[in-house]
């Protein structure tokens, strides 16, 4: 317990976990679903784990199954976890930077500028504003958009607004819809406020602060604002040309679309595809080519200490330089005019390796457990679950319990894994008074 207490981090997972079971709890409840029946607890813990650890996969119907009452509870659980992982994720750098060396607190305090070391509370409070800002912005133009143009009543178009919202910032994905926002892919009004605060949710909070810093001078940034704001473009053109291509003619999705519907469907299918969980395209209907580009977007995920998981876009391009600089023979690892810590290259490979024993051994068992389907859609399932995107495949609902018990773990470890662990690598970093004699084995 006093180790415990010392590293108030390490209670991050304890903390998902109540929230998790008391959502569960209250789920159950007859008055959470229409049928005013009691819920089966694989369903109720399935879709809690899935709000708190915001990755709006379902295994029933979300629009015909919960009620009032259970739908603005999933709504309060998402913005929980939404919220619980940002300010977590802050209060883990101050620790973080708190328990290094005064080197590396410097480190840290130059890639956080002012909102670093001890200002806690300013440092919250702009979390919060941010939040709560950009969901209002979307309720407002989804509501006025529905209200105007679809005929819904006000009270109708507010309430859907709002939950539409707090999914997308949230990077959630629930919808209230049964083809998800399938409907709405051609209208400009209700994509682009979707994928915008899909895209602000999924930077993180280091990197907007950072941005918005210096947005003048790009130049200036960090070297973690960097590889996240530049490598999210990039995996946004690459994701809208991929698909695009392998989609172009495919009538059931998008081929049907006249080019400026493609464009507006696979371009907000794209920015949303990494990090949220809304399906602009039947992902059920895809060409086999599309799988790989998704499911490796998927795994890749958003920036870091966001509401995206994955193994993150600075941890990506990182190892992309890491790889560059060993292939060019250069003694260190530079982005810009930054050299990279050995630290911060270890950390990054450890976690992309661990992410990847994970979706083997989480693919693997599933594949024992899904009756007679051995396609890329076991694989797009799992990776889903595991970066917390929460997009599905129509594999989730047919599984059994057991099969539905692996993407649950998939996403508690996928939530919390990357955080905790991160955290713990950088609190057990300690130096020697001694080295070994080196010696270089043979790779080959």
């Amino acid at each position: 317990m006093r180790r415990l207490l010392r590293y108030p981090v390490r209670l991050v997972p304890v903390g998902f976990l109540v929230a998790i079971l008391l959502g569960t709890g209250l789920l159950m409840l007859p008055q959470a679903a229409v049928e005013h029946e009691y819920t089966p607890f694989t369903t109720a813990l399935f879709t809690a784990t899935s709000a708190v650890s915001v990755t709006g996969m379902s295994v029933v119907d979300t629009h015909t199954y919960w009620n009032g009452f259970g739908l603005v509870l999933i709504t309060v659980l998402t913005q929980v976890g939404g919220l619980g992982i940002l300010t977590g994720a802050a209060l883990v750098i101050l620790l973080v930077a708190r328990q290094l060396g005064l080197r590396n607190r410097l480190l840290v305090q130059a890639e956080t500028t002012e909102y670093g070391i001890g200002n806690v509370r300013a440092l919250l409070l702009r979390i919060a504003v941010i939040a709560l800002v950009c969901e209002a912005v979307i309720t407002l133009v989804l509501a006025g958009r529905l209200w105007l143009t679809y005929d819904y009543p006000l009270g109708r178009a507010l309430w859907y607004g709002l939950f539409h919202a707090v999914q997308a910032f949230n990077n959630g994905g629930f919808s209230l819809y049964p083809d998800s926002l399938i409907r709405f892919a051609r209208d400009a009004w209700i994509c682009l406020p979707v994928a915008a605060g899909t895209i602000v949710g999924g930077l993180g909070f280091p990197a907007i602060f950072d941005a918005a810093r210096t947005w003048r001078r790009p130049s200036r940034w960090g070297v973690a604002t960097k590889l996240t704001v530049w490598g999210s473009l990039a995996l946004l053109v690459v994701g809208f040309a991929g698909l695009l291509a392998t989609e172009w003619a495919n009538t059931r999705t998008v081929g049907s679309y006249g080019w400026s519907g493609k464009v507006l469907a696979v371009a907000t299918q794209s920015a949303v595809l990494r990090t949220g969980g809304f399906q602009m395209i039947n992902m059920a209907e895809l060409d086999e080519e599309s799988y790989p580009l998704l499911i490796a977007l998927m795994f890749i995920g958003g920036g870091s200490a966001s509401t995206a998981g994955g193994i993150k876009v600075g941890t990506f391009f990182l190892l992309a330089f890491v790889i560059w600089a060993q292939l060019r023979g250069e003694p260190d690892v530079t982005v810009g005019s930054r050299r990279v810590a050995g630290a911060s290259q270890r950390q990054g490979l450890t976690v992309a390796l661990l992410s990847v024993a994970l979706v083997v051994a989480g693919t693997t068992v599933l594949i024992g457990l899904a009756e007679d389907v051995r396609d890329y859609r076991v694989l797009f399932e799992v990776v889903s679950a595991f970066s917390t995107t929460g997009v599905t495949a129509g594999l989730a609902a047919h599984l059994n319990d057991a099969g539905q018990f692996v993407l649950i773990a998939l996403m508690y470890v996928g939530r919390v894994g990357p955080l905790t662990l991160g955290s713990a690598i950088a609190l057990n970093t300690r130096r020697r008074l001694y080295r070994y004699p080196e010696e270089q084995p043979i790779v080959s």
